[in-house]
């Protein structure tokens, strides 16, 4: 289930309001002995956390589906950068991490249960009091959590614009669908700047003037559309940097092109005509997503119509 960034809380009785968690998005699951941990780009997360693995295994019930995030607490609130170490190759590596720097699940939705394997087809206003019901009798004194939800939309406000410690954000879920699986219908994201997930498609050079050598420059961002291109956003299968452009020069038309392999958050304040029109701001690197969700669909904004501003 994605969510679409948008500028403002949306407001009703349908919907419900969740903290924007700064960590990992992680479907977890257990099917008696075997304990599955998939990222949004359908990574196996369960080796870099064994810890989530041996505490799901002693929970009381053995067959379930949660949808949550995967956080590491630092001070009073979680870190970002403490939770990007803990994806390392060596085991041995792994193993020690999870000793000192432990993460938490914080469970925000429910999917399954050995009593109602459909429960993913049902309106979130009924797999929320299912969640609270299997956290009262399983998640108590553990490192998986319960994520707070309220209806208020007065607390929604509130939180957001005391965001911090580990929460940047808000979330606003449909209360009256199903989960949405693969699509932005059911779910909202509220930022207090705009942020979207880009492919590194390649990069320019630039000379450093003290080491007298070639550095990197510039990124080049990349988004797929939904014919499965890739284009330049600020080798790419559709738009490239470079085209023809009254501004264009022989500068702006020497890169290098990278596989489509590494992707990358990027905060910016405007976006149009399938562009960042401004400078973009490198925020943090993100191994948990796969390179084709990097789409333009996340950058859709629900636009007011400005004739029923005049009226």
């Amino acid at each position: 289930m994605e969510a679409r960034s948008v500028d403002a809380i949306p407001r009703g009785k349908e919907w419900q309001y969740e903290p924007k968690w700064d960590g990992f998005r992680c479907l977890l699951s257990r099917d008696g002995e075997r304990v599955d941990l998939r990222s949004k780009s359908g990574e196996d997360l369960a080796r870099y956390f064994p810890e989530l693995v041996t505490v799901a295994l002693k929970l009381k019930a053995d067959r379930f589906v949660l949808d949550g995030e995967i956080v590491v607490p630092h001070g009073k609130g979680f870190s970002f950068d403490a939770l990007l170490q803990r994806i390392h190759p060596a085991a041995s590596r792994v193993k020690k991490l999870s000793q000192q720097t432990p993460a938490l699940y914080l469970a925000f939705d429910l999917l399954a249960t050995a009593k109602e394997k459909q429960l993913a087809g049902k309106p979130l206003g009924e797999r929320r009091p299912a969640l609270e019901a299997f956290a009262k009798a399983n998640l108590k004194g553990s490192i998986f959590r319960l994520s707070p939800a309220t209806t208020s939309y007065a607390t929604a406000q509130k939180r957001l614009a005391q965001f911090g410690g580990g929460s940047d954000g808000v979330i606003a879920k449909r209360i009256d669908l199903p989960y949405q699986a693969g699509n932005r219908d059911g779910m909202q994201k509220i930022k207090k700047f705009r942020s979207a997930d880009c492919v590194i498609g390649g990069f320019r050079y630039a000379t450093s003037k003290l080491a007298g050598r070639k550095v990197v420059g510039s990124l080049l961002l990349g988004l797929y559309d939904n014919e499965g291109l890739l284009h330049h956003a600020p080798g790419f299968t559709g738009n490239a940097p470079g085209g023809r452009s009254r501004w264009s020069t022989e500068r702006s038309a020497r890169w290098c092109p990278l596989k489509p392999k590494l992707v990358i958050e990027v905060s910016y304040d405007h976006f149009s005509g399938d562009r960042f029109r401004h400078g973009t701001s490198i925020l943090r690197w993100r191994p948990d997503k796969a390179p084709r969700q990097c789409t333009f669909e996340q950058l859709k904004q629900k636009v007011v119509d400005p004739m029923k501003l005049l009226k």
